[in-house]
């Protein structure tokens, strides 16, 4: 949600607040963003793992779909079951173009009978619109309308979330279960919260209007919860096994080779990557993604070819030093026959192989909630 725009990059309206509180700034998916505070990145991630960090989402796209046959046409365009998503509820899933290519990772809210929120990267919003428009135009009741200008949106992460906000709100927000969404009221505004996250961890992304954002902001702070920037989510992020669009899948990927199955639903009529997505079910993918963790000493990074004897077998496509796990940590895709869990390759970190081991995904998994 752009409090201004400075040149090529565009600011949220917590822009000043997060330079106040000694951000570094950096540039990301179009938008001049946290890179972290003061406290630096392994204090933030352990902040999450251990109570709560609170992170400014105002950059990724809210897009809402209304009108009656909105939920049915949204079925024909995303992978997930929107049609069987009762009121209140998520769905994580991708978009994928006609074939099977995951123009962007995504969640789905069915807000109402024939209303739904969709969530969607920041860099990817121009494409997913673009996509989506000349299908809508077969719909003449469905409209599309993207508010992120109108509303912010505010991650809250880690296992005291719940308390805090419930201690600030005129409504338990605990009271919404994981994956739905409700409305609350924190520091006199109302707005949408959805029990969901990109951490691992249990948390919420509030949704405030523009005009309450700087002080529900300021509101969640106060009652104890650290600001944490992009270089922490990313950490997390990975910890918990999630894919980052862009660094991770592509329209160059499909969902089956990034091990993303279970989150596609291809049997709703009409959909336009079914007859995509069946045919490379049916023929499998020579590539898959998995999760590994450095045996020698070395950080796996983007783009580090994975070897095998000798042999180019994959590449990397994330890596850090996991904080949580005191370990460092990656995921790639690998041909298939070096896939399978304890299975150990090489990674070339800056010229040097050093052995890496295969490992179940995702590396760090919270308590159940």
């Amino acid at each position: 949600m752009p409090g201004s725009d400075t040149g090529a990059y565009r600011r949220t309206t917590l822009y000043n607040a997060h330079v106040n509180l000694g951000a570094k700034m950096v540039p990301f998916a179009g938008w001049e963003m946290p890179l972290n505070y003061p406290g630096g990145i392994i204090s933030e991630v352990k902040a999450v793992r251990s109570r709560a960090g609170m992170f400014d989402v105002s950059h990724m796209a809210r897009l809402r779909f209304s009108g009656p046959g909105a939920v049915s046409f949204l079925d024909t365009v995303l992978s997930a079951n929107v049609v069987g998503l009762q009121q209140g509820r998520s769905k994580y899933h991708v978009i994928c173009d006609e074939d099977g290519g995951i123009i962007d990772d995504a969640l789905v809210y069915r807000i109402a009978e024939e209303e739904c929120l969709l969530i969607v990267n920041a860099g990817n919003i121009d494409e997913v619109v673009d996509w989506i428009r000349p299908r809508l135009e077969a719909h003449g009741s469905v409209q599309m309308f993207n508010y992120t200008d109108q509303v912010g949106m505010i991650a809250v992460q880690g296992p005291e979330a719940a308390a805090i906000l419930d201690r600030i709100s005129e409504s338990p927000v605990s009271a919404i279960k994981p994956f739905r969404i409700g409305e609350v009221s924190i520091a006199g505004a109302y707005m949408r919260a959805a029990r969901t996250g990109y951490t691992g961890e249990d948390g919420f992304e509030v949704m405030p209007p523009r005009e309450a954002l700087q002080k529900v902001w300021a509101a969640i702070r106060d009652a104890g919860v650290e600001p944490c920037g992009l270089g922490s989510r990313d950490v997390l992020r990975l910890e918990a096994g999630f894919m980052l669009h862009g660094t991770d899948i592509s329209r160059d990927n499909n969902p089956y080779e990034a091990g993303l199955e279970r989150f596609v639903h291809i049997t709703s009529p009409g959909y336009v990557a079914h007859d995509a997505l069946a045919r490379l079910r049916a023929q499998g993918t020579h590539r898959i993604m998995v999760g590994f963790k450095m045996i020698g000493r070395g950080i796996p990074r983007h783009g580090q070819a994975i070897s095998k004897s000798g042999q180019t077998v994959g590449t990397v496509t994330s890596g850090t030093h996991s904080p949580t796990l005191d370990a460092n940590i990656g995921m790639g895709y690998v041909d298939r026959r070096f896939a399978a869990v304890s299975t150990r390759f090489d990674i070339d970190v800056r010229g040097r192989l050093i052995e890496a081991e295969v490992t179940p995904l995702p590396f760090y998994s919270s308590r159940k909630i």
